[in-house]
């Protein structure tokens, strides 16, 4: 067995890693190994509402120390948590639309 809890045995050779999915490119004395990867497909969508959400939660627990923190003078901290809320609000209604968009377009090309 060459690998034992995930630590290469160093008297069994390396197995060859196929050359045409490597690529390395040499910027002065360095050498860097750049392999193919597919990119993400990612709309945005997720991160926005989960990013809202983090801001409606803040809102909500700072909202019984408003007191506290118009003494201190830190009242604003509300304030921006509840703009932050809305502007994700917005932001994932923005993303969640051009989502639709995109996959409409997709089907779109797909049904020529």
């Amino acid at each position: 067995m060459p690998y034992v809890l995930g630590v290469p045995d160093p008297d069994q050779p390396y197995p060859q890693q196929p050359s045409d999915e490597v690529v390395t490119h040499e910027i002065g004395n360095r050498t860097y190994v750049v392999a193919h990867v597919d990119p993400l497909d990612v709309d945005g969508t997720r991160t926005v509402a989960v990013g809202s959400l983090l801001f409606l939660l803040a809102f909500l627990l700072l909202l019984p120390f408003r007191g506290r923190l118009d003494e201190a003078g830190n009242g604003w901290w509300l304030w921006t948590c509840l703009a932050g809320f809305g502007l994700g609000v917005l932001g994932w209604e923005y993303c969640r639309r051009r989502r639709n968009r995109r996959q409409a377009r997709e089907r779109a090309a797909a049904d020529l």
